[in-house]
């Protein structure tokens, strides 16, 4: 698990290094190495078996450091980004072969008979490496799935997770652990945690949801005080360290959401079963119980393992209705729950939080998975109020790891941390918030917090209110898990993990199993534990990077049926070769070309001004602008729609609207 390091070794004075290999279209290989300015180059005779997308070992063959570039040969593969490929059957009397659907270059498979899984000569399939032995020339694979026309989305679901390095399917040897772990709570389990079983207890999760990692306790104390507990799944109490299962949950590192499906990070028995928090069922949890005022001071809290039981399982919508009209299952404990974290949340951001909104497109699919409509849904008070508690709970077990000591020097820990904003990005968004007239104060990363609230407050509602929300977000920093705490910026915090998602986030279990080492009083640094931080920190990036990709398809699947169809709808990004439009009502982006726009202007990008301005007639199209767009095109392979502008009466020279200090 997590053998990630890209610190250079020696082997017989040959400087080794690790790092991970990609491969051009024109067939040359470079292994990118953290801390060397340049690139190994790698040239097709030195691959030795690596893939685009591998972590590799590279030892240099030519070249001085001191020099310029270096050159190497692959040495090892270490892992694997990608097991599983799309691609094509060939069936011949005695064997067969796979041949990739990829730009970059893999070998054929050679493919048993036996290992065919019904698939006939030419048709599509799925396979995976089963072997490569050190003097066949081909790995050898097996077809995992046999693809039919029929099957086009679901196909191209697939065709992305594979290229992010996620397997569709869990390895026999996974399942079969996983089978076998016992069902039954046992007295032994019992006798080390704490009986909650007979405080009222609700989760509160998406309509769609499965897996409820999470659920919140509300009772008084005999003192008066309220007593909140926020549960979470105790995943580790299934999951045995160093096992299959473990191997596996950590290669994944993390759930996958697509329009479609989710890609668990763990089998359905432990995702959707064992570990899920579901109604009217003993539960084992991992546990943080809150001694507070009606007002929402903390006097003390408890952490440790319980059992829970859930009495009601609450949608977001239903908690919505009971705050908005006061009535309801449980309404006096909802609506001061709500009051609480609305409290909380006033709290933080006082303190130094950013609030930014955010909107969540959703997709209305029929029985075969295609889109039929589109859902925008917004962060409302009843998101905010299981927001608030997990954020409390990741931070309260932060801060208690933080002050654990070993020899002196801190524990190992996968803390969340988020850097502040990077000047070369903040100043000319700073520059271009100014023209819409919000200004910022950027003398200290407290002030540039207070400065972009004050901007997303007066931004609501208005036209330009998405744009600057979504460039005051590229500002910033990537949240990353990583053993050297400097806070989290975006939330305020000097100290933060993820302790409260373990069925679907690998770092979280890492945070559980330190945390019950330091409940024991023996903690044990992990010597590994920032390697396996980067490890997870590159897998949430893959998934974020095919949910993406799968949200582009599934919009323009959805939006090929308004070919020639126009719309109302928003500059979202511009660029030298044209400008993105993102329609109103679908939040659906498609890129006007320049050369569409030949007609009118001959139009020039200016980056400080993020816009095409026409050199003749001084016509100008910004970030923020409103425009109507028809759609030309819809191409599901390149996951692309083509808007072309349409000349509208009432259109003018655009320039932003200055607006008072």
């Amino acid at each position: 698990m997590g053998r990630k390091n890209n610190k250079k070794e020696y082997k017989r004075d040959v400087p080794l290094y690790k790092g991970h290999f990609e491969i051009t279209r024109s067939g040359m290989g470079f292994v990118v190495v953290s801390g060397l300015e340049k690139d190994i180059i790698i040239r097709p005779n030195d691959f030795n078996r690596a893939f685009h997308g591998d972590h590799v070992r590279v030892e240099v063959t030519k070249g001085d450091i001191r020099a310029g570039r270096l050159q190497g040969k692959i040495t090892q593969v270490i892992e694997r980004k990608q097991k599983q490929f799309v691609g094509k059957i060939e069936v011949n009397r005695d064997f067969a072969f796979f041949i990739p659907d990829t730009e970059k270059p893999i070998p054929d498979f050679f493919i048993p008979l036996q290992s065919l899984n019904g698939a006939k000569d030419g048709e599509k399939v799925i396979a995976q490496i089963i072997s490569w032995e050190k003097d066949d020339k081909r790995p050898k694979g097996e077809v995992i799935e046999v693809i039919t026309r029929e099957m086009e989305g679901d196909l191209a679901m697939k065709e992305i997770l594979i290229q992010q390095g996620f397997s569709i399917m869990f390895p026999e040897n996974v399942m079969e652990e996983t089978a076998r772990i016992p069902s039954a709570i046992t007295k032994d389990d019992l006798a080390v945690r704490r009986d909650m079983r007979d405080v009222l207890t609700f989760t509160i999760d998406p309509e769609d949801a499965k897996d409820f990692d999470d659920a919140i306790s509300f009772s008084r104390a005999e003192d008066g005080m309220l007593e909140l507990g926020v549960h979470i799944a105790d995943v580790s109490h299934y999951i045995e360290t160093d096992s299959a299962l473990d191997e596996e949950a950590f290669e994944r590192a993390t759930s996958v959401y697509l329009p479609d499906r989710v890609v668990p990070m763990l089998p359905e028995k432990i995702s959707n079963e064992l570990c899920s928090l579901r109604p009217h069922e003993d539960k084992l949890t991992y546990s943080c119980v809150f001694k507070m005022t009606s007002k929402g001071e903390i006097k003390d809290v408890w952490i440790g393992r319980t059992v829970i039981h859930s009495n009601h399982r609450f949608t977001y919508e239903d908690v919505q209705k009971i705050i908005e009209t006061h009535t309801g299952l449980y309404d006096k404990e909802v609506l001061l729950l709500n009051e609480l974290a609305k409290g909380m949340r006033k709290k933080r951001m006082k303190e130094g939080a950013i609030n930014f909104s955010s909107q969540e497109v959703r997709f209305k699919l029929d029985d075969m998975g295609r889109p039929i409509g589109i859902v925008i849904k917004e962060s409302k008070e009843s998101h905010q109020l299981i927001e608030e508690f997990m954020l409390l709970a990741n931070r309260t077990i932060a801060e208690k790891v933080a002050k654990v000591k070993i020899s002196n020097k801190p524990l190992p820990f996968p803390y969340r941390i988020h850097d502040q904003p990077d000047e070369d990005r903040l100043i000319p968004f700073v520059e271009f918030a100014k023209k819409y007239g919000y200004y910022f104060l950027t003398t200290t990363p407290e002030l540039i917090a207070k400065s972009f609230n004050e901007m997303l407050t007066k931004v609501k509602g208005l036209p330009e209110q998405r744009v600057l929300e979504q460039m005051g977000i590229r500002t910033m920093a990537k949240a990353i898990y990583t053993t050297k705490n400097i806070g989290h910026y975006g939330l305020g915090f000097e100290h933060y993990c993820h302790f409260t998602s373990p069925i679907r986030r690998y770092p979280d279990v890492l945070v559980h199993r330190v945390l019950t080492d330091v409940l024991n009083g023996d903690p044990e640094p992990d010597k590994k534990m920032e390697q396996r931080c980067v490890h997870s920190s590159a897998r949430e990036r893959a998934a974020m990077d095919a949910e993406r990709a799968a949200n582009k398809y599934k919009q323009v699947e959805y939006m090929r049926q308004f070919i020639g169809d126009e719309f109302e709808a928003v500059i979202s990004g511009v660029a030298s070769f044209g400008f993105w439009a993102e329609t109103i009502d679908h939040k659906c982006e498609g890129l006007v070309s320049a050369t569409s726009l030949l007609d009118y202007d001959d139009f020039v990008y200016h980056e400080t001004e993020y816009a095409l301005i026409g050199r003749r007639s001084g016509w100008a199209f910004r970030i923020g602008d409103p425009v109507k767009i028809k759609v030309i095109s819809a191409n599901l392979t390149k996951r692309q729609l083509d808007y072309e502008w349409m000349l509208d009466i009432d259109f003018k020279v655009t320039s932003p609207k200055k607006k008072k200090k």
